[in-house]
């Protein structure tokens, strides 16, 4: 929990970052520092620091000898880093999801952090993305796509870097794009479609609060009474008759059976969207 937090909070950041900070080293390290936060292990790994010994990708017992992939050795990666933050800089003409799959490449073979460099190389593809002006929000997820294809995705970048495989990696990335682009309107237009049922039948209500409830409810689906007097501005009392009315609705549902402190969980929202990637 204390990790998936944690990069919600680092995405968050590094969107509030890039409105005034190009992505650079300097706010790639502020990222891991969050992202690292309080996480196990997190001491060793150096939060907000590049790594000053020698890494390696490979199973648990692995020496550098048999490692699968060993990144370059610190004096050797600082160089590959100053490289890579220029070419983050530099005017291309390549078309900018081209130019986004050299990056992650280059990022994750650069290996610069203890741990969290996988997250890092996400979330940099995330803010990318929006920097670059190809999308408003960070809404393609390819880690989904990453994860479901682990093995072909890390065969992949090892092939580059073993063969300069360079073909067969850009067209994996891209097909990646194609399928979670894809994933990601089917969601879309199906939270849309439930935020559309929910505000019509809450619509008949004597108030608004519950319309407001419903879309407050897409921003974060789980509620407690007191969030919901706070971000509706309304008492108490006018937020737990909010409540009442969605529960009665079956648009929302209480969480255990407390009868102090109760949390409302909108299942439906969760459903599309932790619902398996289909693309």
């Amino acid at each position: 929990m204390r990790e998936v937090s944690n990069y919600v909070h680092a995405l968050e950041y590094g969107l509030d970052r890039i409105e005034s900070l190009p992505i650079s080293l300097r706010l790639i390290r502020e990222l891991h520092e969050r992202l690292l936060a309080g996480a196990r292990g997190s001491q060793q790994a150096l939060p907000g620091e590049f790594r000053r010994g020698q890494n390696l990708i490979g199973r648990s017992g692995d020496t550098l000898a048999t490692a699968r992939f060993v990144p370059s050795p610190p004096p050797e990666m600082l160089v590959a880093l100053d490289a890579f933050e220029k070419y983050l800089h530099s005017p291309q003409a390549l078309d900018p999801l081209i130019r986004l799959a050299l990056i992650h490449y280059q990022f994750e073979a650069i290996h610069p952090f203890g741990d969290g460099n996988g997250r890092i190389g996400r979330l940099l593809i995330s803010l990318l993305l929006v920097q670059w002006g190809l999308l408003p929000l960070p809404l393609l997820y390819l880690s989904a796509y990453f994860e479901k294809h682990r093995d072909g995705y890390y065969d992949r970048l090892l092939a580059v870097s073993q063969n300069s495989a360079w073909r067969d990696w850009l067209v994996f990335f891209l097909r990646g794009v194609e399928q979670q682009a894809q994933d990601a309107v089917k969601r879309s237009k199906q939270l849309q479609d439930l935020q559309s049922d929910w505000r019509a039948r809450a619509a008949k209500a004597k108030t608004t609060l519950p319309v407001q409830l419903v879309d407050a409810l897409f921003e974060n689906p789980v509620v407690s009474i007191s969030d919901v007097a706070r971000r509706l501005s309304v008492s108490y009392n006018a937020a737990q008759r909010a409540v009442e009315k969605l529960v009665e609705l079956q648009v929302i549902g209480q969480v255990g059976d407390t009868s102090y402190g109760k949390t409302f969980i909108a299942w439906e929202i969760l459903r599309v969207a932790l619902q398996k990637d289909s693309a």
